[in-house]
Order: structure tokens, then sequence, then C-alpha cells
């Protein structure tokens, strides 16, 4: 199944940005590519209906990752050559282009979001809790069963990092503020 129209425009969106993070040599621009390309990852996840990955990878990918980054790049020295675009070995450029080819091979080959005959749909894993989400935890919404009590711990400790790189941060941005 082909890509619906906003599907293909993030899809060229995160490319290009990717693109971009690994050929420019401006530390600066790199960074605004790469945040260009978690957003645009974080997006896709929102519209593959996964919201709770794509707040995770815009607040982690997008927002700290890139503070992070830019104060580093505060704390250091640009330097001063006329070249924008990195240089490549040709051995990297071949296995980029092997990766990409592979990758080309396998997207259509998956089923289409939301597709009845999605491994995923039909395991009796999946059946299960569409089956005793309700019954087993007292929660409505299936998704908000297995993340909150199937999945529990696991969802805590993704908390537990999103927070913690968040108090990094605050610490790092009031110690600056504070120099």
């Amino acid at each position: 199944m082909a890509p619906t129209p906003v599907e293909a425009g993030l899809l060229v969106v995160i490319l290009g940005s990717a693109l971009a993070t690994a050929v420019l040599r401006d530390v600066l621009g790199s960074i605004i590519a790469f945040s260009a390309y978690s957003l645009g990852v974080a997006m896709l996840w929102v519209v593959l209906r996964a919201p709770d990955v794509g707040l995770t990878e815009a607040a982690v990918g997008a927002g700290v990752m890139t503070i992070l980054l830019l104060l580093t790049i505060a704390k250091t020295v640009r330097p001063s050559e006329d070249r924008v675009l990195a240089s490549f070995d040709p051995k990297t450029l071949v296995l980029v282009a092997a990766f990409v080819l592979a990758l080309g091979a396998t997207v259509p080959a998956l089923p289409a979001v939301g597709s009845p005959d999605a491994p995923v749909v039909s395991s009796e894993v999946s059946q299960y809790y569409l089956d005793h989400a309700y019954k087993d935890t007292g929660v409505e919404n299936v998704v908000t069963a297995v993340l909150a009590a199937y999945r529990g711990f696991d969802t805590l400790g993704e908390a537990v990092v999103v927070f913690t790189a968040g108090v990094a941060v605050v610490a790092v941005l009031k110690r600056e503020v504070t120099a």
C-alpha cells in the first residue's frame, strides 16, 4: 500500500534532514537539521497511531537533545572553515546505499497500518489484551491498560528517564544563568 501524502511528506522531511545532519560541516546547522529529523520522526509516530512514542521522541529527541547539543557548542569554539559539506569515503557511501536499498526492499513488505491481516492484530496476545484489558485492570482504554497495568514498570522506567533528562536540563540551564 502506498503511503498517504502526509506520510510521504514526513518521509521526505525525515530523509532530507537526516542527510543534512550527516553532510553539514557546520555544527549548529547539523544540530538544527537533527532537531528537524527528530521532530519529523515524532510526527510520523503520531501519524502511525503511536502518540506515546511520538511524544517521547519529541520531548527527548527534538527537545532535550537539541538543548544539550546547543549548550555543548556554546561552550566550544566553532572552527572557521570555508567548507560547508563534509567529505565522504566511498566505502561509507556504498554502505549507506546498501542500507537504503535494504530498507527500500523491507518497508513495502510491511502490512498496512490498521490492516486486519497484520500479525499483531491476528495474534493471540493482542486478542487477549483486547478481550481481558477491562476485566483485568478496570481501565476502559486498551492502550492505557497495556501501558499502565501490563507494562507498568516499563512505562515507569520511560517516565523516569524523561524526568531525569528534564531535571538535568534544568540543572544545566540554572547553572548557566547563575554563572
